[in-house]
C-alpha cells in the first residue's frame, strides 16, 4: 500500500515572478524539489525554469503539478488498483497494474506536457485563471501501453465516436463536476496515445498520477488524465463539463479574439503551438561582450521543430542556431549557438519554425482564458 506522506509542503523561500504580483512561495512536497507554489489545495505547482537548462529531460522531483479536484487519492494500493473499460465494447475489462505491464507490449514515447494556461501571467490585458509563467511544462520519457491495444482487447463496437477517461481524484462538494475528458475515437485509437505507468525510467511519480495516467502526445495537459482508472467508449459526443463548457478557445485559426470580446463560436483546446525560449541567460541579466554562447529548448504539438533563429537585436536580423538530438516529434529539442554581442542592450529573441513552417508570432495574441500563448520571447541583456 502506498500512501501520501503524513506531512504538509513547507514553504522554504520566495520567488518574485516577472510579472505584476508574481511573488510566490517555493514549497516542498514529497517526491518533489522546491516548486513555486500557486495553490496548495489542490496542489498546484511550477517548475522553477531554471531546470530547463539542466536538460532536454525534465526530471520528475522538478516536474510540475496540476489538479483541478481537491479531493485527490491519499492511498493507492497497486496490488488491489483496476482500470476499467466499459461502455460500446465487445469485452468491458478490469485490468491490474501488473496485467497492464505483462499482459500488452510496452512503448516508450518522449513528450512534452504543458498545461493549457502555462504563460498565463504574462497576458496582457490580463485575464483571469492561474497566474502562471512559463513553468508549467516538462518533457519525459514516458513508457506504458498503447491504448489502441486495450481498446483492441476490449473490442470497440461500430459507431463509437469518442472514447472517455476519468480518474480517482474528485470534488470536495456534488455540485462540482467531476474531472473527465475525451478524445474522439480516431484520436484515441491511433496508437500513440498511451496509459503510462513509468515517467524517465522510474513509477510516476505521486503527483503526476501514480500509479497510471494518460498521456496524449503533442495536446494540452488537459487531457492528460492522472490517477487513471475508468475508460468508457461512447456513441455520441461527450457532453461533460470539462470539454463542452471549460478548456475551450475561439474556432478560427490564431484562437484568438480582440482583448475583450468574447468569441463567436469554440472549440476544445487540442493542439499545442509552436513554442521556444533561451534557456541559460535571464532577462535583464549582464553578460560579457563578444562572444556568447546560448542555448534553450523549442518544441511543438508534434510536426517537429526543424529551425531555431536568434536575434540579437529585437527582431530586426535573424540567424540560425544549431539544432540538438532529437528525441522524437513531441520532445522538447535542444538547441544551441553562440551569438557576438557589443557592449551595450541587447533585446535577443527566440523563433522556432516546425515542420508544417508554423512559426511564431513577434505580437502576442488573446483569448478570453489565456490559453496557448506562443509569441516570441524577448530577453534583454547588458553585454559589458
Amino acid at each position: 500500500m502506498l500512501s501520501w506522506p503524513s506531512r504538509h509542503a513547507l514553504a522554504a523561500d520566495t520567488v518574485t515572478l516577472p510579472f505584476a504580483n508574481g511573488e510566490r512561495p517555493l514549497v516542498k512536497y514529497p517526491g518533489k524539489r522546491p516548486l513555486i507554489g500557486l495553490t496548495a489545495r489542490p496542489p498546484q505547482l511550477e517548475t522553477p525554469f531554471s531546470v530547463f537548462d539542466e536538460g532536454v529531460i525534465t526530471p520528475n522531483d522538478a516536474f510540475f503539478v496540476r489538479y483541478h479536484l481537491a479531493d485527490i487519492p491519499l492511498e493507492i494500493d497497486p496490488d488491489s488498483f483496476r482500470m476499467t473499460v466499459k461502455g460500446n465494447v465487445d469485452t468491458p475489462l478490469s485490468l491490474s497494474l501488473q496485467e497492464l505491464k505483462d499482459g500488452f507490449l510496452a512503448s516508450e514515447i518522449v513528450a512534452v506536457n504543458q498545461c493549457s494556461g502555462n504563460s498565463r501571467g504574462f497576458v496582457d490585458p490580463r485575464v483571469a485563471g492561474g497566474q502562471l509563467a512559463n513553468g508549467a511544462m516538462g518533457n519525459a520519457r514516458w513508457r506504458g501501453v498503447p491504448l489502441k491495444a486495450v481498446l483492441q482487447k476490449a473490442g470497440v463496437q461500430a459507431g463509437a465516436k469518442q472514447v472517455t477517461f476519468a480518474g480517482l481524484d474528485g470534488p470536495v462538494i456534488p455540485e462540482t463536476p467531476d474531472f473527465a475528458k475525451a478524445l474522439a475515437i480516431d484520436h484515441a485509437t491511433d496508437g500513440e496515445v498511451m496509459l503510462a505507468y513509468s515517467m524517465n525510467g522510474s513509477d510516476l511519480p505521486w503527483l503526476n498520477g501514480y500509479p497510471l495516467r494518460l498521456i496524449v502526445p503533442g495536446y494540452y495537459g488537459t487531457y492528460w488524465v492522472k490517477h487513471l482508472n475508468e475508460i468508457t467508449v461512447i456513441d455520441k459526443e461527450f457532453d461533460g463539463f470539462w470539454m463542452k463548457s471549460a478548456y475551450r478557445i475561439p474556432d478560427n485559426a490564431c484562437a484568438c479574439t480582440e482583448p475583450g470580446k468574447a468569441p463567436a463560436a469554440t472549440v476544445p483546446i487540442n493542439r499545442f503551438d509552436v513554442r521556444s525560449f533561451i534557456t541559460n541567460v535571464e532577462s535583464g541579466a549582464t553578460v560579457k561582450a563578444g562572444d556568447v554562447p546560448l542555448r534553450g529548448i523549442a518544441f511543438d504539438g508534434g510536426y517537429g521543430i526543424t529551425q531555431v533563429s536568434i536575434s540579437p537585436d529585437g527582431g530586426q536580423s535573424w540567424r540560425d542556431a544549431t539544432l540538438g538530438q532529437d528525441l522524437g516529434k513531441y520532445s522538447f529539442r535542444q538547441w544551441s549557438m553562440v551569438l557576438p554581442l557589443t557592449k551595450g542592450e541587447h533585446v535577443l529573441m527566440c523563433r522556432a519554425t516546425n515542420a508544417k513552417g508554423e512559426t511564431q508570432a513577434l505580437q502576442a495574441t488573446w483569448n478570453p482564458a489565456g490559453y496557448m500563448r506562443n509569441v516570441v520571447e524577448a530577453t534583454r541583456v547588458i553585454a559589458a
